[in-house]
């Protein structure tokens, strides 16, 4: 372990407006627990930080489509989420809330110390403005088209199809999420944090400071902003739900969330402990934030700004974020109730959170967006906890209990066999620490199950049910060894599996145990009687999984039917003749290879298969689907369209889509029999 007296890790602060998801949990909240559990086995001093962030701009909105208060709104969802996280086994130390008087007071005094040292510019600027409502826009109020990737529901801080970060102003066409008008750029006052003037600094702390140390994606995105130019961020906005601005002529001003959010750790530390200070000012202790990568800017760029301008406090270590989990092939969308919602999957899977816990963090997307599926979680439960780790525990104790009644039996004379599984198993500990401290927690959990592997491989091989009655004193040995390896994957499952690691030792009948227990070979003394054995995991139905599966596509149609009623079919175009329908020749055809076209968002170069030649149509599908993902795909297309050359390709005819009205699109395709080359009259 690292030589720091203490350890603060912090876990971004969900929005108060709605539960939490797999995505939440993969990218933030299961990686940042198991390290937490790791550094609590190393006896270091350490504090989990975790609250819910209750004045971000959706909840405000969320409330007045509601017809409630916000305060309303976070009380619910506070609630719902801490008690989520508590069942969930997320082993917060305190978990707050940025409604509490302690966080008004912690993120004023931190405004009105920058505030009072000239730490801020004061200007005047034009702010997009609703006419019909009355109301300044903040960010998340205006949404519009994305001058990157084309995306027509960007906000106007943030694009969440491509990510990138936005002003307002930046948004094609904007309209205000309260009236749906166009809004107007009006003159109002605001207070903004300097970011180019931290530019040098943020060069040397972290372009030179963190570039072998950070993960790459985290590093590169930081890179990008700081080398694009940083440009002064307001850090008030005209609302009237939030932290009040503590100066004069500030009426109707609150703290931008992302300058009130991060202020959150620190208050919830005050209301921890009084020895808060310790946590956050001393350099000798390593602050670490877990969060995705949409929050990445935040807390690698303005908060340590921030940090950096207050003067007192210490600056991150680390920033682990990850990428997004999807959901079966689509982005996790709570709008479109397109999620794996906690709450849910508690009730629907209970005493099963740590499949959960181990489907995501064997899929974890530490290095690029990664997948969850229904199937997949099966296939983790069943092939994986079921048949290797749960199986391995689960004879080794039912074995004993067969045939020595449930007590420990004696080592005898140790063959090779029995001395290199215990000498592989001496390495796992120190293995998997140095995944951890590097927040491989992928690689970590592999290595966990690695253990188990060995010692079912060790069991099978040994065979003690064929040599018991005649050589006991050998099947006594035997399972001795198994059981050591049972009592050591008590300790290094702690971290991901908790429940399932104290099922081992509840079993093994015996206590936690720190992690530098990990290295010995021997807990279970010869004697020691254990407990009866029970399933470690029970497999998953088919059943369980389509119940699950159809939730989902419920939800979809219900989203298709929304978005219908909310936006008519368009109306029907101006009138043709049969001629000139007769014009178009439109063919059936099969899409042999696609791939994405360099530095184009949304193109992708297709190759079809026209039954008359192979062409090349270039079709901008690609934020709507993966190149290696339409391969095979029948599909009806325009042959006869004049060739076109987009991104320096001739594109030769033109893919048919169905549009529908939530903006989605899908492929005409034909019915089963039609051949390549088949007209489409």
């Amino acid at each position: 372990m690292p030589a720091y007296k203490r350890y603060t890790v912090t876990s971004a602060l969900p929005y108060a407006n709605g539960p939490i998801h797999i995505g939440h949990l993969a990218g933030v909240y299961i990686p940042a627990d198991i390290y937490v559990r790791f550094l609590r086995m190393n006896d270091a001093d350490v504090i989990f930080i975790g609250g819910s962030d209750e004045h971000g701009v959706p909840i405000t909105i969320k409330a007045m489509q509601l017809g409630i208060s916000p305060q309303t709104i976070v009380d619910k969802y506070h609630d719902m989420i801490k008690k989520s996280f508590e069942e969930f086994g997320i082993s917060f130390d305190i978990y707050s809330r940025t409604s509490n008087k302690i966080h008004h007071e912690t993120a004023s005094a931190f405004f009105r110390k920058m505030y009072d040292a000239g730490q801020f510019i004061e200007k005047v600027s034009m702010q997009y403005y609703d006419e019909a409502t009355g109301h300044f826009l903040a960010d998340r109020y205006i949404t519009g088209t994305c001058p990157h990737c084309g995306y027509d529901k960007a906000y106007g801080d943030q694009c969440e199809k491509c990510g990138t970060s936005l002003n307002a102003t930046d948004l094609i066409e904007p309209k205000s999420v309260l009236s749906g008008n166009p809004p107007v750029l009006k003159e109002t006052k605001h207070w903004f944090l300097p970011l180019d003037q931290y530019e040098p600094w943020l060069r040397e702390w972290i372009l030179e400071g963190h570039k072998d140390d950070w993960k790459t994606n985290v590093y590169g995105q930081c890179k990008s902003w700081i080398e694009q130019g940083l440009q002064p961020r307001a850090v008030t906005r005209d609302l009237d739900w939030g932290v009040k601005v503590p100066v004069e002529g500030a009426d109707g001003k609150v703290l931008y969330v992302w300058f009130d959010a991060p202020i959150g750790y620190i208050s919830a530390t005050r209301e921890l402990t009084p020895d808060w200070e310790k946590y956050w000012k001393d350099p000798e202790t390593k602050l670490v934030h877990f969060i995705g990568k949409d929050n990445i800017v935040f807390h690698c760029i303005i908060f340590p700004c921030m940090l950096k301008a207050e003067g007192s406090f210490i600056l991150p270590d680390n920033v682990p974020a990850n990428e997004f989990m999807n959901l079966e092939n689509d982005k996790i969308s709570t709008s479109r109730n397109w999620a794996v919602w906690l709450h849910e999957y508690l009730e629907d899977f209970p005493g099963k959170q740590d499949v959960l816990r181990y489907t995501l963090t064997s899929n974890a997307p530490e290095t690029k967006d990664n997948d969850f599926t229904w199937k997949d979680f099966q296939m983790k439960n069943n092939s994986e906890l079921v048949a290797i780790l749960g199986n391995f525990v689960n004879r080794t104790i039912v074995l004993t209990e067969k045939y020595f009644n449930g007590i420990v039996p004696a080592q005898a004379t140790l063959t090779d066999a029995d001395k290199a599984a215990l000498e592989e198993m001496k390495k796992f500990p120190a293995r998997i620490a140095e995944s951890l401290q590097a927040y491989r927690f992928r690689e970590a959990l592999s290595e966990m199950m690695n253990l188990a592997r060995l010692g079912n491989k060790y069991l099978t091989d040994a065979e003690p049910w064929k040599k018991y009655p005649a050589d006991q004193e050998r099947v006594g040995t035997i399972l001795n060894v198994s059981l050591q390896i049972c009592a050591q994957l008590s300790i290094l499952a702690e971290p991901f599996l908790p429940f399932s690691a104290k099922k081992i030792r509840d079993m093994l009948n015996i206590p936690a145990m720190k992690w530098k227990d990990g290295d010995k070979l021997n807990w279970l003394e010869s004697g020691h009687q254990l407990n009866k054995a029970v399933l470690l995991f029970e497999k998953i139905e088919d059943a369980a999984i389509e119940k699950q599966i159809q939730k989902l596509l419920d939800a979809k149609k219900a989203n298709i039917a929304a978005a219908a009623a909310a936006k008519p079919v368009k109306p029907s175009k101006p009138e043709i003749t049969y001629d000139d329908f007769s014009k178009m020749d439109i063919r059936v055809g099969t899409i042999l290879e696609a791939v994405k076209v360099p530095k184009a968002d949304k193109l992708l170069k297709i190759t079809i298969d026209t039954g008359l030649d192979h062409r090349t149509v270039v079709s901008g599908i690609a934020q709507y689907f993966k190149a290696e993902e339409i391969i095979g795909k029948r599909v009806c297309f325009l042959l006869n369209l004049a060739p076109r050359k987009l991104k320096g390709i001739d594109s030769q005819g033109m893919i048919l889509m169905a549009e529908n009205p939530d903006g989605s699109l899908r492929f005409v395709t034909p019915d089963e029999g039609c051949l390549n080359g088949a007209d489409v009259k």
